[in-house]
């Protein structure tokens, strides 16, 4: 065990102890008296002393020292029972400290890292050895540090936390990391070295496990552009998977809100936890991808068994996984063998047999699975009796559906309309056909049928050959879980297509452009029939899920599910491919396809070195390959093969998609390599893509034609589908699917940062051509007008701030600020430090940058707006001001055209950009007048402003002289009203004469409806007193006889130094009261 570093004298030490090992800083030593011929005289009489003094439990008879080479002073650090258990400890000090103790350039340097690295690790220790029953007061001790070094809101959760060592340049510093639901955080304090970093989990651009020259192993994270490596965790696999974890978590509830919807169990980020929200959610995530079952579907018991394997005739070890509605089982002795059963499916479970720990299973059609050695069989079997006479109603309800309902949609797959099977047709290719079937049947009576078959090497094997035609659709929806998802759902779709019937919205608009262009060559969909189908089963998914809608390549995939599944199993079909199989594929930025695309350039890097010595840049092969992912090839390939392609994605996932990739270019690497531009090697794949046939097809020449865009008469060579395949499977069918999703995981982060980078630049590039601020500063100003955006997120089940993040909308509308966001903001970001009306100057400044008056703030609104009270000319920061307190047009707040399932208002939309192309360039002219409530506020306003400042004295008399001034002149126009009658007149005299008299009737009635209600009585007691009111060329010009005023705004703003501050507070507690 590691001890805590205690300075030892070794004077006299080397008598009682021997040593076994030693290095330039180590030494391992035994006690004499233990081990090998037990030390002789002095090893007996250490021997007695120990016995006799029961100093075993305070001196093991291993230990471990620390020592420099130029000190005299040793400190131990590890001691040990057996010889095995000292030198595991001496092995990790080799390979985890020898290496970094190089880089350090004194002994106290090295001695203090040393002994901060085994605190951290005894304190780890402590914390793992509680991991079933965590330790309160441990974790209140480390919460408390949490808050104190970090100064996050209160509402930040920390979820775990871990000793580890963070190499800033290259020397590590020893100390803390704590993993919270937003952050991750670095604490150390050596030598009065204090290192503190906070990185939240949105701005990781890459996270992975890395190993190089001085560390074995480490964890390394990159954000804002830089490198951040974390070494030395005793979990080194725990921490990276939680940080994984929270990573992931944060991208899909900032950025990916579509699918985060669908997963309720982390809606709540102040109730994530390590052991009950992470891992449950991540153990319930993979156990519901390897078995194809629905998002609903949570892991809830797994139990270690044997299972009693028919058709092998032997029990093979395992592990029953329990959920909800299904009990499925997954071999673990490599014989790739697992089943399904859903809980519906079940009969009857047998009493269990208590000499061997087993129970029974019986299954509809006559089937029964016996599970042995089952450690709590008794509680399990009365679990799945419970569960099992749940499931039995929606049992009763699908064939109910199916006996009353199923009338309503079509029923028949579209190529058994329009491609029958002749029977007595005995040519070769149906002769073949014959006998797959034949060997499909063969593995039904051993491995049974249906949702309840049984998994294994041989049912690969046979989806590698290809699948009849006769038995595609029903194993598609076997293989994809689309079974269980209708069986689940009765009535589901039928009521889809009534209620999506007659609806107009932008996705049906794109359905019907699309309907005739989705394999337009198939007999199918050439006519009414296959067109109808067609447009219901989109038009129902995309009345199902409004967020995907529609997208292009939906169409073409659905017209081949639609060929050889039932129209319903067709739409289920699409809602396991598109909502599990492949998530974020059909969303207007694909990032599920990018992701993959990415997934597939590191297997390039790992399967086809020569090709990338070739081509360094891999970033054709994303290009190039978009469409093999969105469409599963079907685009590409001729339909009857497509077809085979298809087969084994549904059985394999994306696996298959990007081993058949490799195996496409590995055929053609050669040519390749020879090829001199990208148009060339475009080509090279096209002419390959149109070789490929499939001998076995019984498909009629009509048909086959039907999705080949230029088939090349004059091709030299042929290439068979199912030899293409199957060498895809020989080659490249070591992938493991648990790699593919780790690299989705790592990739997916990269992706969406590469995409919202995109987007940051090209609205830096809008904005950029309307304010004055920097490259630099405008970079600085959209992260901090992000990262506002996202705080008010962080802490809050539903924010409404995550409704005004659309990724589908305009740059410049996809991060938006309401007003309590933006009032923080522009807190932190003010040219007047002094300024103590806050909250009402924020509303003002909210109220006047809103154009549009939707109740959001978009980026180049809230740029402008600084723009001008930062830089711009003393006559604009006032009239900003003037403006301030000017009445809004309107009352009403109007709304933006939403996007949703009624038809998008295009006029308003069109209405709206006509209106800000027109719109010209406002001068000081076209302002209106304020009256008295108004001017007075805007008088408050300037004292305010002023406040605190080191010349507010004199501020403060200049602002008092003009007002003064305004009311003399104001007094005067009054005398000078008193003999005329007409009110026109009166009102003439005091105001400038470059302003008409219609003007000031115009102004006078808007600026005396919104006085405040006192003034109104004492309009309506005294009907003889006029209202009056200043222009804003009478304030400008009051004011610019005031040097103090007009130096104070034009005195410069030092807007790093304000960035920098804004930065550094926008995380404190205070900000976000």
């Amino acid at each position: 065990m590691w001890l805590k570093p205690e300075e030892i004298l070794l004077k006299n030490a080397f008598k009682l102890w021997v040593t076994e090992k030693d290095n330039e800083y180590f030494v391992l030593q035994r006690r004499r008296g233990y081990g090998e011929g037990g030390g002789g005289l002095t090893g007996l009489l250490v021997g007695t002393l120990d016995t006799v003094l029961d100093s075993t439990s305070k001196v093991a008879p291993f230990r471990i020292l620390h020592h420099t080479p130029d000190s005299q002073v040793y400190w131990s650090i590890a001691c040990g029972v057996t010889k095995e258990e000292i030198y595991q400890h001496w092995d990790w000090l080799q390979q985890n400290i020898m290496r970094t103790l190089s880089v350090f350039d004194s002994s106290e340097d090295i001695t203090s890292f040393v002994q901060g690295k085994i605190r951290g690790l005894i304190a780890e220790e402590g914390k793992s050895s509680l991991v079933l029953e965590d330790d309160p007061e441990k974790f209140r001790e480390a919460l408390l540090r949490f808050e104190k070094w970090f100064e996050l809101p209160p509402e930040e959760k920390l979820v775990t936390y871990y000793s580890c060592s963070y190499w800033k340049g290259k020397v590590p510093c020893q100390g803390w990391l704590y993993l919270s639901t937003n952050f991750l955080c670095f604490y150390s304090y050596l030598l009065g070295a204090e290192v503190k970093l906070v990185i939240s989990w949105d701005e990781i651009w890459r996270l992975e496990k890395t190993s190089n020259v001085l560390l074995t192993e480490s964890i390394h994270v990159l954000a804002h552009g830089e490198d951040h490596y974390f070494s030395m965790l005793l979990h080194l696999n725990e921490t990276f998977v939680i940080m994984e974890q929270l990573a992931n978590y944060s991208i899909k509830r900032l950025f990916d809100k579509e699918a985060f919807q669908r997963e309720p169990a982390l809606c709540d980020p102040l109730q994530i936890t390590k052991r009950y929200s992470l891992e449950a959610h991540a153990k319930s995530e993979q156990f519901r991808t390897f078995f194809r079952l629905p998002k609903e579907e949570n892991l809830l018991e797994v139990h270690e068994s044997f299972l009693w394997v028919p058709f092998s005739h032997f029990n093979t070890l395992g592990k029953i996984c329990l959920s909800e509605n299904y009990l499925c089982f997954a071999s673990q002795d490599g014989s790739q063998c697992h089943v399904i059963i859903p809980m519906r499916e079940v009969v009857n479970v047998e009493k269990p047999d208590s000499s061997t720990r087993a129970l029974t299973v019986c299954v509809r059609g006559k089937r029964a699975l016996r599970f042995s050695e089952v450690r709590d069989y008794q509680r399990l079997s009365n679990t799945i009796r419970s569960r099992c006479g749940i499931s039995a109603i929606s049992l009763c309800c699908y064939m109910l559906y199916i006996f009353i309902f199923s009338k309503a949609v079509s029923t028949e797959a579209l190529m058994t309309v329009f491609h029958p099977q002749d029977v007595e047709n005995l040519d070769p290719k149906m002769l073949k056909e014959k006998m797959k079937e034949q060997s499909w049947n063969i593995h039904f009576s051993e491995y049974g049928r249906g949702t309840s078959m049984f998994f294994t090497r041989k049912t690969r094997d046979l989806i590698v050959r290809g699948v009849p035609e006769a038995l595609r659709g029903e194993l598609w929806m076997l293989f994809s879980g689309a079974v269980n998802d209708m069986a689940t759902h009765p009535g589901y779709y039928t009521e889809l297509v009534e209620q999506s019937l007659g609806t107009s919205t932008l996705a049906t608009d794109e359905i019907e452009r699309d309907l005739h262009r989705s394999l337009p060559e198939h007999p199918a969909f050439q006519s009414d029939t296959g067109i109808s189908a067609l447009r219901r089963v989109l038009t129902a998914y995309a009345y199902r899920n409004p967020k995907i809608g529609y997208c292009q390549a939906m169409n073409i995939l659905t017209s081949v599910l639609l060929l050889y599944a039932k129209e319903e199993e067709a739409f289920w079909l699409l809602v396991a491919v598109c909502e599990r199989m492949l998530p974020d594929y059909f969303n207007r930025r694909i990032i599920g396809a990018l992701v993959d695309q990415a997934v597939f350039e590191d297997l390039i890097r790992e399967n086809l070195p020569q090709l990338v010595e070739h081509m360094t840049d891999l970033s054709f092969f994303s290009s190039v390959s978009l469409s093999w992912f969105l469409t599963l090839f079907i685009s590409v390939l001729p339909i009857e093969s497509a077809v085979n392609v298809v087969d084994c994605f549904f059985y394999d996932g994306i696996k298959a998609i990007l081993q058949l990739g490799l195996a496409v270019l590995d055929y053609n690497m050669e040519a390749l390599i020879s090829c001199h531009d990208d148009a060339e090697a475009v080509t090279i794949l096209n002419k390959f893509f149109d070789s490929v046939t499939n001998k076995d097809s019984p498909l009629p020449p009509t048909v086959q034609q039907a999705s080949v865009g230029n088939n090349d008469k004059t091709s030299h060579f042929n290439v068979d589908i199912s030899e293409l395949i199957r060498e895809a499977y020989e080659k490249y069918g070591t992938i493991r699917s648990e790699e593919v999703e780790s690299s989705r995981k790592k990739n997916k982060l990269y992706v969406i940062q590469t995409l919202e980078d995109t987007t940051k630049q090209n609205v830096i590039r809008v904005v950029s051509q309307e304010v004055r601020f920097s490259a630099s500063q405008l970079d600085e100003l959209y992260n901090l007008f992000k990262r506002q955006h996202f705080l008010s997120c962080y802490w809050t089940i539903n924010s409404p701030a995550l409704l005004h993040h659309d990724p589908s909308l305009a740059y410049l509308e996809q991060y938006q600020l309401g007003f309590q966001q933006f009032s923080i903001l522009f807190f932190l970001l003010e040219p007047w430090a002094f300024c103590t009306t806050k909250s009402t100057l924020s509303l003002w400044v909210f109220r006047l940058i809103d154009e549009n008056q939707d109740g959001l703030v978009n980026f180049k609104e809230f740029c402008c707006a600084l723009d001008t009270l930062y830089s711009n000319s003393f006559t604009n920061k006032l009239k900003f001001l003037f403006k301030l307190h000017l009445p809004p047009e309107d009352g009403v707040i109007r709304k933006s055209p939403e996007r949703g399932r009624g038809k998008v208002d295009l006029q308003a939309y069109l209405k709206q950009w006509q209106n800000e192309i027109l719109k010209k360039e406002e001068t000081i002219k076209d302002l209106p007048r304020i009256n008295q409530t108004q001017f007075i506020q805007f008088s408050k306003t300037l004292y305010n402003i002023f406040h605190g400042d080191p010349e507010e004295e004199s501020l403060y008399r200049a602002v008092a002289h003009v007002t003064s001034l305004l009311l003399r002149m104001e007094e005067v126009g009054r005398r000078l009203q008193e003999p005329s009658s007409p009110a026109e007149t009166s009102k003439s005299a005091h105001v400038s004469g470059e302003e008409s008299s219609a003007e000031d009737a115009s102004t006078t009635p808007e600026s005396s409806d919104t006085s405040s209600p006192h003034n109104s009585q004492d309009a309506a007691s005294d009907l003889t007193e006029v209202e009056w009111s200043f222009s804003f060329e009478q304030v400008l010009a009051s004011l610019l006889n005031e040097p103090a005023i007009v130096g104070f705004f034009e005195r410069p703003v030092d807007i790093q130094t304000k960035l920098a501050q804004a930065k550094a507070a926008q995380l404190k507690p205070k900000t976000h009261k």
